[in-house]
C-alpha cells in the first residue's frame, strides 16, 4: 500500500473531509430532529416531510463514504476500497447507492410540490402512506441497480485487492452511469418541476384575492427551489464529470472537486434556517428547551379540508398553506 504524504495531498484536501464529517453529522442530525418535532409531525398534511427526513439521514451516510476515505488516505495512507474485500464491496455499493437515492428524493419533493400546485385535489403521490411506499420503491430500485457491486466487483489479484471486476470494466463505465442517474436526469427533472412550481406560484399571486397577511410565501418557496437546484448543478456535476471523463487527473484536483460535492450534502440546515421561519423558530426552541405549546406569542395556522363549494383557486390556496412552511432541499 502506498504512503500518501502531505506534499501529494495538501492539508486542505486531507482535513476538510474531516471537517465535513463533524459539522455535516451535527447539522444533518439537527435537521432530522427538528423535522421530527411537534410542529412538523402532521405528515398527513405535509407528506414531503418523509422525503426530507430520509434525505437528512442519507446525507449523513454520504459523508462517511468516499469523503471519509479521502481523509484516511491523506492522513494515514489507508483506503477502505482496498483494505479488504468486504470493505471494498460495501463502500463501492454504498457510495453510489446513497448518492442516487438522495438525488431522486429531491426530485420527488419537487414533483410533489408541482402536483400540489397544478392539481385541484390531492393526488395519490401526496398521500402520506403512499409517500412511504414511494421511498421504499426508490430504495429497492437503487439497491438492485447497484447490487452488482456486492457480487461481481472487488477480487484478489497478486495478493492485492483489485477494485474492478473480472467480468467487465467497472470504472469509468459506472461513473458514466452515475453521471446520468445521479446528476443529469435529476437536474433536468428538478428544472422542469421547479419551473412549473414557480409558474403556478406567480400565477396564483396574480389571481389570488386573499389578504396580504395570509398570502402564500411564494418568494420563500421560489427562492429555496432556485437555490437548491442551482447548488445541485454547481456543486455535484463537476466532480461527477471529472471522475467519468478525466479519472487520471491529479488526485488533489479530483479530491477538491469531491470536497465541493460533499459540501452540498451538509447545506440542508443552513438553507432551511435562512429561508423558512418555521424551521428557524423550531431550532431556537430546541436549543432553548422551550416547548412549542408554551409559546403563546407564535400564531398557529389551522388547516381544514376545502369543501366542495370552494372555488378552484381557493382550493389550491388552502392546500398550498400545507406546503408553504415545509422545507425543501
Amino acid at each position: 500500500m502506498k504512503n500518501i504524504s502531505n506534499e501529494t495531498f495538501p492539508l486542505f484536501v486531507v482535513y476538510y473531509p474531516l471537517v465535513l464529517i463533524i459539522f455535516g453529522t451535527i447539522l444533518n442530525l439537527l435537521t432530522f430532529i427538528i423535522l421530527c418535532r411537534t410542529t412538523f409531525k402532521n405528515t398527513s398534511k405535509r407528506p414531503t416531510l418523509y422525503y426530507m427526513r430520509t434525505i437528512a439521514i442519507l446525507d449523513i451516510f454520504i459523508l462517511y463514504g468516499w469523503n471519509f476515505d479521502h481523509y484516511l488516505e491523506g492522513s494515514i495512507g489507508i483506503k477502505m476500497d482496498t483494505y479488504s474485500i468486504i470493505s471494498c464491496k460495501f463502500f463501492s455499493f454504498m457510495n453510489y447507492f446513497t448518492y442516487q437515492v438522495s438525488a431522486w428524493l429531491r426530485v420527488l419533493i419537487c414533483f410533489d410540490r408541482y402536483l400540489s400546485l397544478s392539481r385541484l385535489h390531492r393526488t395519490w403521490f401526496s398521500v402520506s402512506k403512499n409517500v412511504l411506499i414511494i421511498i421504499g420503491l426508490i430504495l429497492i430500485i437503487f439497491i438492485l441497480i447497484n447490487f452488482h457491486f456486492l457480487i461481481f466487483v472487488c477480487y484478489y489479484e497478486n495478493n492485492h485487492i483489485n477494485i474492478e471486476s473480472i467480468y467487465y470494466n467497472v470504472y469509468p463505465m459506472w461513473d458514466h452511469v452515475n453521471l446520468i442517474i445521479y446528476n443529469c436526469l435529476p437536474f433536468l427533472l428538478m428544472i422542469i418541476f421547479n419551473s412549473g412550481v414557480i409558474y403556478h406560484l406567480i400565477l396564483l399571486k396574480r389571481i389570488s384575492t386573499i389578504g396580504k397577511n395570509s398570502r402564500i410565501q411564494h418568494r420563500a418557496i421560489s427562492a429555496t427551489l432556485l437555490i437548491t437546484t442551482c447548488l445541485f448543478f454547481l456543486m455535484t456535476i463537476p466532480a461527477s464529470i471529472a471522475y467519468a471523463y478525466f479519472p487520471y487527473t491529479n488526485e488533489s484536483i479530483l479530491y477538491a472537486l469531491d470536497a465541493i460535492l460533499y459540501t452540498y450534502h451538509i447545506l440542508s440546515f443552513p438553507i432551511y434556517f435562512l429561508t423558512f421561519a418555521e424551521f428557524r423558530r423550531e431550532f431556537f426552541k430546541l436549543i432553548t428547551f422551550k416547548n412549542c405549546r408554551k409559546q403563546k406569542n407564535i400564531p398557529t395556522i389551522h388547516y381544514s379540508e376545502p369543501s366542495q363549494t370552494d372555488k378552484p383557486n381557493t382550493n389550491i390556496v388552502n392546500r398550498l398553506f400545507t406546503i408553504s412552511h415545509s422545507s425543501l432541499k
